[in-house]
């Protein structure tokens, strides 16, 4: 069943693209009713949110690191 949109994010990007694909999977398979639908794509946009949050923290750390392992490619 979808979480409501208030539920508290998950503690890692795994666990919110795995509820995310879970909530797809269920709008996808068309018994959920009018506000469950609404609920859960409200859920998703929330993780979708929470996800991409992460990945740009992952990208800024990458970029630090390799910044960090070639000081010739910084720019001023």
């Amino acid at each position: 069943m979808v979480k409501s949109a208030s539920a508290k994010t998950p503690s890692s990007f795994e666990s919110a693209i795995s509820e995310l694909e879970s909530i797809v999977q269920e709008m996808e398979n068309g018994a959920l009713s009018l506000e469950q639908s609404l609920a859960a794509y409200e859920r998703g946009t929330v993780l979708l949110r929470h996800s991409q949050d992460i990945l740009n923290k992952a990208e800024q750390s990458i970029r630090v690191v390799e910044g960090a392992a070639n000081p010739d490619t910084l720019q001023p």
